[in-house]
């Protein structure tokens, strides 16, 4: 093929790709970086150390992929963000900012990790609300059918918030105690935005006909959200505020972390048997999507919710169980990552055979 058109077709390749990015693909960055915390508060340094390098470079190549997106296609993006099942996987962007904020901070980089703290409130608060104006002003399916465990990344957006924003709280000085007061109140929020959700979703989970189609990897945000729920309360719990009525609140705030901890524990099992039901019963193949980064999430998320509430509650055991779900994560990491592969491969022979 002349060199000329051999170009062509990768600029035409490369812009449809531009197109078509899934607007949640920053759950990558969510999956990777939440690994490379829980691995560096087990003291496993050098695999967290090269998860961060490398979760640091796709934070940044899926911002630059995003502007391109802007830019190049607009109508494609702006058909994602009106779209009732597709808006919510925005939220990507907030809990990857914070979680990789997080990984920042634990390296000592304070003020870095303000700054995205303050660029993931923004993004979530345009979110937020511009999410809700699509379901409704723009919905138009039936029922409860668009009803998707990918809807509960808002509230990972939110609580993710909570615990970035407590980390970078003791270095803000006289706003100290007002972002203390803020992140108790997201915590709240992202509750009763979890107990709407979880209850719509398990509405058209048990009491619909399911097919194949709806059981996809975002299902287990459902239990991503109420691990990431645990994670936030059990670091307001570790957090000393100084500030009475938040002081007074720590009784609510350990039986609600115990119970989101209990709640995403049995879900486990369930949505084990789901994958089973699809792939083992159903038949369905199983093939590399950008949504499997939404499975690896929750994931690391419930080995690090276990670590930190296992400080807070100072029940030893909880560790045991950290410490051997945080290898879980990084084995459905790999496979993820191997599948990601070897999708980019299939897609270059494609363009040479072309």
């Amino acid at each position: 093929m002349p060199a000329p058109q051999r170009s062509q077709i990768l600029r035409g390749k490369a812009r449809d790709a531009i197109a078509g990015l899934y607007p949640g693909y920053f759950a990558f960055v969510m999956a990777t970086g939440i690994i490379s915390n829980a691995l560096f508060l087990d003291q496993q340094r050098l695999v967290s150390e090269f998860l961060f390098a490398l979760n640091v470079g796709a934070y940044c190549l899926l911002w630059i992929l995003t502007g391109l997106r802007i830019l190049i296609a607009r109508r494609a993006l702006w058909a994602d963000m009106t779209s009732p099942k597709l808006v919510f996987a925005f939220f990507t962007t907030v809990a990857a900012t914070d979680v990789l904020g997080v990984g920042v901070n634990l390296r000592g980089w304070s003020d870095v990790a303000t700054a995205m703290w303050t660029f993931a409130l923004i993004l979530w608060l345009g979110l937020i609300y511009f999410s809700f104006g699509v379901l409704t002003f723009l919905n138009t399916a039936h029922g409860a059918n668009v009803v998707h465990g990918g809807w509960l990344i808002a509230i990972v957006g939110a609580e993710s918030l909570v615990i970035l924003g407590a980390a970078i709280a003791p270095n803000l000085g006289a706003y100290q105690q007002s972002v203390l007061v803020l992140v108790h109140m997201l915590w709240g929020v992202g509750l009763a935005l979890y107990g709407i959700f979880v209850t719509l979703f398990a509405y058209r989970i048990f009491f619909f006909d399911l097919e194949p189609d709806d059981v996809s990897p975002l299902i287990w945000v459902v239990m991503g959200a109420a691990a990431i729920s645990t994670n936030a309360g059990s670091v307001l719990i570790l957090t000393d505020t100084g500030i009475a009525f938040l002081e007074s609140m720590r009784p609510f705030i350990d039986g609600v972390t115990l119970i989101m901890w209990a709640w995403a524990t049995w879900w486990i099992p369930l949505l084990m048997l789901f994958g089973f039901w699809k792939h083992g019963v159903r038949r369905t193949p199983i093939a590399y999507t950008p949504m499997l980064w939404s499975l690896v999430f929750p994931l690391g998320m419930y080995a690090l919710a276990s670590l930190r509430l296992s400080l807070a509650a100072d029940f030893a055991p909880l560790r045991l169980i950290s410490g051997a779900m945080v290898w879980v994560a990084l084995g459905a990491w790999a496979l993820t990552a191997a599948g990601f592969a070897a999708a980019i491969r299939r897609s270059l022979r494609s363009v040479e055979r072309a």
